[in-house]
C-alpha cells in the first residue's frame, strides 16, 4: 500500500508538473497579494472609521460638559447652589466619558497608523513583486520560443517529426515511381514489352528514320549551294546529283534516260 500511495503521488506530482504554467502561478500568486492588500485597506478604513464615529461622540460630550459647567454658573449666579451642584455632578460624569473616549481615540489612531504603514509597506512589496513577475514571465516566454525554435530547427519537436517523416515518405513514393517509368521505357526500348499505342518503334526503324531524314538534309543542302553557286545548269547537276546518291538502283535500271537528258 506504501509503495501503490508512492507511485500514486509520483505520477500525480509529475501530471501536476506538466501542466502547471509557471506564468499563471505568478499571476494566481499576484491576485493574492492583491486581495491581501484590499483586505489591509479595508481595515485602515474600517478602523479610521471607528475613530472619526469617536471624534463624534467626544465633540458631543464636550460640548455637553461645557453646556452643564455654563447652566452650573448661572445656577450658584441666582444662589441655586443645590442646581449648581447638580450640574457640575453630571458634568463630571461626563467628563469621564469624554477621558474613556479620548483613550479610544489614541489607541485607534495608533492601529491606523500601523495599518496605514503597513498597507504602504504590503503596497511596496506587491509593485516589487509585480515587475518581479512580469520579468520571469518574459523571461520564460522567451526561453520557451527558443526551446521550440532549437527544438524545430533540430527535428526532435512533435510537429517539425511529423512534417519530415512525410517528407521522407514523399520522397520514397516519387523514387519509387520514377525507378518504376525508368524501368518501363528500359522495357519498351529493348522489346522486352509491347507498345498498345503503336507509337513505339525498335531500333532498326529508328535508324531507317534518322537515314532517311539525313537524306533530306543533304538533297537539301546541296540545292542551296547550286542556288549560290549560279546558273540553271549547276542548279539542276546538283538537284541530279542528290538524286542520283537517294536512288542509285533506279539509275541504273534506266540509264538510257539520264543520256537522253
Amino acid at each position: 500500500m506504501k509503495r501503490m500511495g508512492m507511485i500514486f503521488r509520483a505520477k500525480a506530482n509529475k501530471a501536476l508538473d506538466r501542466a502547471e504554467d509557471p506564468r499563471e502561478t505568478l499571476d494566481y500568486s499576484y491576485q493574492k497579494q492583491l486581495e491581501l492588500l484590499q483586505k489591509v485597506r479595508r481595515g485602515v478604513a474600517d478602523v479610521a472609521t471607528s475613530r472619526k464615529r469617536l471624534e463624534l461622540q467626544l465633540n458631543q460630550l464636550q460640548g455637553q460638559s461645557s453646556k452643564l459647567e455654563d447652566q452650573g454658573r448661572k445656577a450658584l449666579a441666582l444662589g441655586r447652589e443645590d442646581l449648581a451642584r447638580e450640574a457640575l455632578s453630571r458634568r463630571a460624569a461626563l467628563q469621564q466619558q469624554v477621558t474613556d473616549l479620548e483613550t479610544q481615540h489614541q489607541t485607534l489612531q495608533g492601529e491606523e497608523e500601523k495599518l496605514t504603514l503597513a498597507a504602504q509597506r504590503l503596497q511596496a512589496k506587491v509593485d516589487a513583486f509585480r515587475t518581479k513577475k512580469e520579468t520571469i514571465k518574459a523571461t520564460y516566454t522567451a526561453a520557451q520560443a527558443q526551446t521550440r525554435i532549437g527544438e524545430a530547427f533540430s527535428g526532435i519537436s512533435e510537429e517539425m517529426g511529423d512534417v519530415g517523416l512525410a517528407i521522407q515518405r514523399a520522397e520514397d513514393k516519387t523514387q519509387q515511381l520514377q525507378a518504376r517509368a525508368g524501368a518501363i521505357d528500359e522495357l519498351l526500348a529493348s522489346g522486352a514489352l509491347d507498345d498498345q499505342s503503336g507509337t513505339a518503334k525498335d531500333d532498326i526503324a529508328a535508324e531507317l528514320d534518322r537515314i532517311s531524314g539525313g537524306s533530306d538534309v543533304e538533297l537539301e543542302l546541296q540545292r542551296m549551294k547550286a542556288e549560290l553557286a549560279g546558273g540553271p545548269s549547276a542548279q539542276q547537276q546538283a538537284i541530279e546529283g542528290g538524286a542520283q546518291d537517294a536512288a542509285p538502283q533506279s539509275q541504273e535500271q534506266s540509264p538510257h534516260k539520264f543520256d537522253k537528258q
